[in-house]
């Protein structure tokens, strides 16, 4: 019997397990340094990648402060709305889905599927505050690459009759005219954020918590009374398609406070739809326009006379033949007068009566006067675009810019500085700063005059509007009114247009204890009648009437039906 050899055992190498063993270890050693460089070094690096996939931190919208008026009227407030965006790589649509989208969003296929193949953006708004609603539509077509983001849109209950005073705000809801723009600061508040998780789609799946909280923006509530506001827009707009004029404004100042009660200018806009939107809509005629006020000027230079005891209301003043003639220019009254009393200059706005009146006072001391009531300077009512007007320096005055001055040409002015120049006649003197806010106690002033001359000018304003002055038509029933009518030929190209007008007439009332301060502005009216004391005079009368009857003002005048005299019975102004 016999048996096959075993195999011999086959002994491996030594450095060969050795071998082994140090790649092992080796191994070990570079996953073990890999993982504390992991864990320890990086751990902050990969946090953040990792968080940077699922954990976004998103803004939190402030809400927009509200706008109000003096009662309490809401002028502006925000409403909640969405906006869709996208990253357009991301866009997965069928051309179904790419129809319905576009419908809701109201734009063409076409043009929505170009805006979202940009492909050098990441980031694109596809439609800028809508309505949640119909954010809600969107959503539910499921188009992977969308997403939503939570805003505010601006909303004026006004609308057009208080546009040029709110003004309105942006797609980004940033104040762009207005008291919007004038207190942006305030009204914006302070946006917060907040972390949450989203999912692969976008979705917010957890609220992770509050980083800052948003700081909502200040409600304001203005001067501004939404009801006379209301009677003053029904006024100049009536009386602008009467005149068939080109523009017009109005401007209502409480005498007690300085505050703007009423502010209005036509044309103007709906700040609610400013698909159409133009510069003359947006030009707010009342603070920003600057225009010769004609005869609205005169009371200032005999105020001026009366102070410095140059002259009294019963001094006369020969204003015969009717014009007045200065180097190679001639001034003319529209009727000759002959001797007038001061007052009666006043009464009758006689341009040759103002002009030798101007003519027999220092020349520095009338820029003085016109410097201390305002003119020459914005108003300094924080408003966007307050106009300065201009005053020359007396130094290069000619005898002939001198006289005209008096009576309002050579020299440009913003209605509302003429408002709160009168308030001087009103006060007793004293000049009011004016306020778009609304204020808690009566304003304190600054003396520009005396007591004494201003109510001398009072009575001769009042005798203004009486019968025999240019302005009967701005009287209203219960209540003595004062005021000064203004007709001016329009500067065109450095000369005075023949047949352009601006038209104006600026007041108070009551006589007895002045309440209001109204000035009206039309801009060439063309339907016949271009006299301040026919085109503005009946719209201060208007607003007057209204507005007295709304502050529960005490009559001082007897409850008769004021007599409308004819065309042919009102003194026609000097223009």
């Amino acid at each position: 019997m016999s048996y096959a050899a075993a195999p011999a055992m086959v002994r491996l190498p030594t450095w060969r397990a050795r071998l082994v063993l140090v790649v092992f270890v080796a191994g070990f050693l570079v996953l073990l340094g890999r993982s504390v460089w992991l864990q320890v070094v990086q751990t902050e690096f990969l946090q953040e990648r990792g968080e940077a996939r699922y954990s976004r931190v998103l803004e939190v919208p402030a809400t927009r402060g509200r706008i109000l008026d003096r009662r309490g009227e809401a002028l502006a407030i925000s409403t909640p709305v969405k906006s869709i965006w996208a990253i357009p790589e991301d866009v997965k649509a069928t051309p179904a889905q790419f129809e319905q989208l576009a419908r809701l969003l109201d734009s063409g296929p076409r043009e929505l599927e170009r805006r979202i193949a940009e492909a050098s953006r990441d980031f694109v708004y596809l439609k800028r505050q809508i309505p949640p609603e119909t954010a809600e539509r969107v959503a539910a077509l499921g188009i992977p690459g969308l997403y939503q983001q939570r805003e505010f849109r601006r909303y004026y209950p006004g609308g057009e009759t208080t546009a040029h005073m709110v003004g309105f705000t942006g797609v980004e809801d940033t104040g762009q005219e207005g008291i919007e723009l004038a207190f942006q600061s305030s009204l914006a508040g302070v946006p917060g954020s907040r972390r949450v998780i989203k999912d692969r789609l976008g979705h917010v799946v957890e609220d992770v918590e509050a980083i800052r909280a948003a700081q909502d923006g200040k409600e304001l509530r203005l001067a501004l009374d939404s009801k006379i506001q209301s009677v003053a827009y029904t006024a100049l707009k009536n009386a602008l398609e009467t005149h068939r004029a080109k523009g017009g404004a109005l401007v209502a100042i409480d005498v007690r406070t300085g505050e703007v009660l009423a502010l209005a200018n036509v044309p103007t806009y709906n700040p609610n739809n400013r698909a159409r939107l133009t510069g003359a809509q947006l030009r707010n005629r009342v603070i920003t326009d600057l225009f010769e006020p004609g005869s609205t000027l005169k009371p200032f230079t005999v105020a001026l006379a009366l102070d410095m005891g140059r002259l009294t209301p019963a001094s006369v003043i020969q204003t015969a033949p009717g014009r007045l003639t200065i180097g190679n220019r001639t001034i003319h009254d529209a009727h000759a007068g002959g001797a007038m009393t001061v007052a009666q200059v006043i009464q009758k706005s006689s341009n040759v009566g103002a002009a030798k009146i101007a003519l027999s006072l220092p020349r520095e001391d009338m820029r003085e006067m016109f410097r201390r009531m305002g003119f020459g300077a914005p108003p300094q009512l924080g408003f966007p675009g307050e106009a300065a007007g201009k005053v020359r320096d007396a130094k290069t005055w000619r005898p002939i810019e001198q006289a005209t001055m008096a009576y309002g040409h050579g020299i440009s002015v913003s209605l509302i500085q003429l408002a709160r120049a009168y308030t001087v006649f009103a006060r007793d003197g004293e000049l009011l700063p004016l306020s778009l806010i609304k204020a808690d106690m009566p304003a304190s002033g600054r003396q520009v005059l005396s007591a004494e001359t201003a109510r001398a000018m009072r009575a001769m304003l009042e005798a203004a509007t009486q019968p025999g002055g240019t302005a009967p038509r701005a009287r209203v029933m219960g209540w003595r009114v004062a005021g000064k009518t203004g007709t001016a030929h329009k500067l065109e190209g450095g000369v005075y247009a023949a047949n352009k007008y601006v038209s104006s007439f600026v007041g108070f009332a009551p006589v007895s204890a002045p309440r209001l301060v109204v000035a009206v502005m039309i801009d060439e009216p063309s339907a016949g009648q271009y006299y301040g004391g026919a085109v503005a005079a009946p719209v201060f009368a208007q607003v007057v009437q209204g507005a007295l009857r709304l502050l529960e003002v005490p009559h001082d005048a007897p409850l008769t039906p004021i007599e409308i005299p004819g065309e042919d019975e009102v003194a026609e102004e000097s223009t």
